[in-house]
């Protein structure tokens, strides 16, 4: 007995370093296209935005007087004075649309941004440059809009800005209207400056078309409003001092990639049940389990991980790990069947393959609750032995197999 029990743990043994082996693999085949992957999402889609607030500037000529060889010398210098920004009103769309690209989603959006912002030109010139930063670089932007008081401001475009100049009566304000529809990924932010700012009359309303919504370390909302598809956020400040932004994180969608890593290196945990459960029931039987038909088990095992890992690349993973578990199953239940006969295989083997290898690897779909779905099944499975197992007399059992095995090679 102890020989036949050192031949199933190195048979277990040997299966964890098989599954260590397809999980380290499945982990590089995913991260390690990952950087070359996104550059690529980025490149046809969009890059990350963080959306600054315009604005606008007056140039002014300022004399100076300098004093060199005793003589008084008069010059003229450019001075930019930044006007304040006095309110601020944005309306905000988030369209979420997921893309695959190998072994990982990513969260892609498309955003319609609408801005009104006031300025009030504190200078005793006209000539007003009002200048609009672009929330990312690697981006498009359609259908862009840049009014003041009504109307198109002639624009010069550089690599992340554009600006135009009007004339704005000293002491008087205008309305600069920002518009445009671009494409972002992962998350959209609006940034007040790049250090602690101060922001008076500040309203953004928000619209997404998702429920998961998460801000990360930025701002939450003062207001929120639940629709049918998502969320409608507003951000309402008098006067705000801060040095946080506003944020959107995009929920992620379940990775595929990492998920079939996790379950593979998850798989020990998922045969020492099933190895502890046959070894069990065949001792309290009297059924002949070999070592060799322990390894064949594994190896079924192993073909879920296997097949899971190579599908996800071509088809959803709810489908692939379906196909995966319907294979795995067959393989076991067909080759107990001619072990231990039909109705051991279709019952018992077949029962508890579905339980923890079909259930257990199941419960990683569900975030944040795996721990405790396998921690209750391993008590469940605990209870259920010891209770089944608890008037059998095991040193007669031990006894028994030694017994036979000795008459055996007597016989012999």
């Amino acid at each position: 007995m102890l020989k036949r029990i050192t031949a199933i743990f190195v048979i277990f043994i040997c299966a964890t370093a098989a599954w260590v082996i397809l999980g380290a693999t499945i982990f590089a085949r995913t991260y390690s296209s990952d950087s070359a992957l996104e550059d690529h999402v980025v490149t046809n889609w969009g890059a990350p935005q963080n959306q600054a607030p315009p604005s606008a500037a007056v140039q002014i000529t300022k004399k100076v007087e300098t004093i060199e060889n005793g003589k008084k010398q008069t010059t003229t210098a450019q001075e930019t004075v930044q006007l304040p920004l006095e309110s601020s009103r944005i309306n905000v769309a988030l369209d979420l649309a997921h893309r695959q690209k190998g072994l990982l989603w990513y969260s892609t959006y498309k955003v319609d941004f609408a801005g009104a912002y006031t300025f009030r030109n504190t200078t005793d010139q006209d000539q007003v440059s009002f200048t609009l930063n672009f929330p990312a670089e690697r981006a498009i932007y359609d259908d862009l809009q840049f009014t003041v008081d009504g109307t198109p401001v002639t624009l010069t475009n550089a690599a992340k800005s554009t600006s135009g100049t009007v004339k704005v009566a000293p002491g008087q304000t205008a309305t600069l209207r920002i518009g445009y529809r671009s494409q972002g990924l992962t998350v959209w932010r609006y940034s007040f400056g790049s250090e602690v700012s101060q922001v008076r009359d500040f309203d953004l309303k928000l619209r997404a078309n998702f429920k998961d919504v998460d801000f990360p370390d930025t701002l939450s909302p003062t207001d929120k409003q639940e629709t049918a598809d998502g969320w409608e956020l507003e951000w309402n400040y008098k006067s705000l001092v801060s040095g946080y932004q506003i944020g959107v994180e995009m929920p992620e969608k379940l990775q595929p990639g990492p998920l079939a890593g996790r379950i593979s290196m998850f798989a020990p945990v998922s045969l020492f049940f099933f190895f502890f459960l046959m070894f069990i029931i065949t001792t309290m039987r009297g059924l002949e389990l070999h070592p060799m038909n322990y390894f064949f088990l594994a190896t079924a095992f192993f073909s879920f991980h296997l097949l899971l890992a190579y599908l996800v690349d071509h088809v959803s993973i709810h489908t692939s790990f379906a196909i995966s578990s319907v294979v795995s199953i067959i393989l076991v239940v067909s080759y107990l069947r001619l072990v231990l006969g039909t109705r051991f295989a279709t019952r018992e083997a077949a029962i508890a393959q579905f339980i923890y290898l079909v259930l257990f690897s199941y419960a990683f779909f569900f975030k944040g609750f795996t721990g405790l779905a396998v921690t209750i099944g391993s008590i469940l499975t605990l209870f259920v032995v010891m209770q089944i197992t608890g008037r059998v007399r095991w040193a007669e059992k031990f006894a028994g197999k030694q017994n036979d095995v000795a008459k055996d090679a007597a016989a012999s």
